[in-house]
């Protein structure tokens, strides 16, 4: 009975460990037509009693048109004190649902496929709405999304996590406010609060335009672990360069 105990906990502390990711970041309904980007993404996390974990991305995207945004990405990641490896590719696809500013809630939907370098853990895919609304010049954002592997090995579960960001506009060069990204297990049946994965913290944002559509956009936090399966902090950081 207590090697089934175990078995079992330790299966729901790597799922967790997959949904969580420390180059996550907060996605945006917008969709610009014709813009082009170069985005790269990092992360690193740690936690008392385990190895510190990092990953980074670098993505190439197109806004194909009013409503469509797509971008493919190069993942990799560091754990256990290993030097970084490939660890995935991923086609996200952002579509713009309503006109920006138009209705008191902007509203898009994302749609990511990632195909792990490692086999079992078959592909991984993450969808759901995005919410944008403004007070002033306070932007508030809410992601909630689902998340499946797909042809892996053993059960596969669907998940469900959350994005967040408060962020008040100062400046177009710098504001600054709050983010927050969470998993709480299989989206219908919760896991105990102590095995979900809660975090947020202080941000900074900004865009320096470099003449005509060039601009170089930038956002990144330091966040805290809000319960006990969270890390207990979690650098991220992300810059587009735009053309």
């Amino acid at each position: 009975m207590k090697l089934h105990a175990l078995l079992a906990a330790g299966m729901m502390l790597a799922a967790t460990s997959v949904l969580a990711e420390p180059a996550d970041y907060v996605v945006m309904p917008a969709v610009h037509a014709g813009e082009r980007e170069v985005d790269f993404k990092y992360g690193t996390a740690d936690q008392s009693g385990e190895p510190r974990a990092s990953a980074a991305s670098v993505g190439l995207g197109y806004g194909a048109n009013d409503w469509w945004f797509t971008e493919l990405y190069v993942k990799y990641k560091s754990e256990n004190a290993e030097g970084s490896k490939f660890d995935a590719v991923e086609w996200e696809n952002k579509f713009q649902l309503t006109e920006t500013g138009k209705y008191p809630v902007d509203v898009g939907f994302l749609l990511e496929v990632e195909h792990p370098q490692d086999r079992s853990e078959g592909w991984e895919v993450a969808w759901g709405p995005l919410f944008q609304t403004e007070f002033g010049k306070l932007q508030l954002n809410f992601n909630p999304l689902l998340q499946r592997n797909y042809r892996a090995e053993g059960v596969a579960e669907t998940g469900f996590k959350y994005q967040w960001q408060a962020k008040y506009r100062w400046r177009r060069q710098l504001e600054f406010g709050l983010q927050g990204f969470g998993e709480t297990g299989k989206w219908n049946s919760w896991e105990p609060r102590d095995q979900q994965n809660h975090r947020f913290g202080p941000a900074i944002f900004g865009k320096l335009s470099l003449g005509g559509r060039q601009a170089i956009e930038y956002n990144a936090a330091w966040l805290l672990g809000a319960s006990p399966a969270a890390p207990d902090h979690t650098f991220r950081l992300q810059v587009e360069y735009e053309f």
